[in-house]
């Protein structure tokens, strides 16, 4: 496994708790609080575009 530092979790409404960290390489990563184990890695690139569009509630379903 990659050394993410991992930011603190985002929660939403109900039990929606996102960690979203680094890693030395430049990748990025999304993972379920408490599921750090189990994460979505891409370009920080793509972790922003998604994170943008998820606020102008474009994929507000995903959440």
């Amino acid at each position: 496994m990659p050394d993410i530092a991992w930011e603190a979790p985002f929660c939403g409404e109900g039990n929606s708790c996102f960690r979203i960290g680094t890693d030395a390489e430049g990748n990025a990563y999304i993972a379920v609080n408490g599921q750090e184990d189990r994460y979505l890695r891409d370009s920080v690139g793509a972790l922003r575009t998604l994170i943008q569009d998820i606020k102008a509630g474009k994929a507000d379903h995903l959440l």
